[in-house]
């Protein structure tokens, strides 16, 4: 059997630095123990700004839905002709809407805009937003009378957050204009 002839490497400071080099490398990238804990910081961010906003959208969508409901049952007070009949003034209804909506709702952001209209095809809606901003000025309280097409309509500013890459305001002031509408003809009373 024949001997191979060994290559004698020469061993000097820069030849003890790489190898220290190459042992730091190796113990950095073949470690796993943290592994599990970078991965979730690289995901954290995301998954919580994720969650966030699926969770603001769920609380805009609850007041939604419970301002229309709040509108439909104090618009029936129109519709059966219990407001005409008790000469329930424009404040008194926002004060029925409020009543129905207490829990999520501040009484004074809620305006109110009923209108009456002859006909159906004449009925045309409201929309306060000024740019931006709610103008109020041009809301009504005209209940109507036995037979007359109605058209109630509720607007309140809904504050939300926003953050970088997620913002669902519509208002120039961080809030979401909610709108409830119930439209009808007022029954013979």
């Amino acid at each position: 059997m024949e001997t191979v002839p060994q290559i004698e490497v020469a061993k000097g400071p820069r030849t003890g630095l790489l190898r220290r080099a190459g042992m730091v490398c190796a113990g950095f990238f073949g470690a796993t123990r943290a592994a599990t804990a970078v991965e979730f910081a690289l995901v954290a961010a995301p998954f919580v700004a994720i969650l966030m906003a699926i969770l603001q959208l769920a609380v805009v969508m609850i007041a939604q839905e419970v301002l229309q409901t709040a509108t439909y049952q104090a618009a029936r007070l129109i519709m059966t002709g219990q407001a005409q009949n008790s000469s329930m003034t424009g404040a008194q209804f926002q004060q029925q809407i409020c009543n129905n909506a207490t829990a999520l709702f501040t009484c004074g952001n809620i305006y109110v805009n009923v209108q009456t209209f002859s006909t159906f095809s004449s009925v045309s809606m409201t929309n306060p937003d000024n740019g931006g901003t709610l103008n109020t000025s041009n809301l009504g309280y005209s209940p109507g009378g036995s037979g007359d097409i109605v058209v109630v309509q509720a607007f309140y500013e809904w504050p939300v957050f926003s953050a970088p890459g997620f913002n669902i305001s519509n208002m120039s002031n961080n809030t979401y204009l909610l709108v409830a509408t119930a439209a009808f003809r007022n029954e013979p009373y």
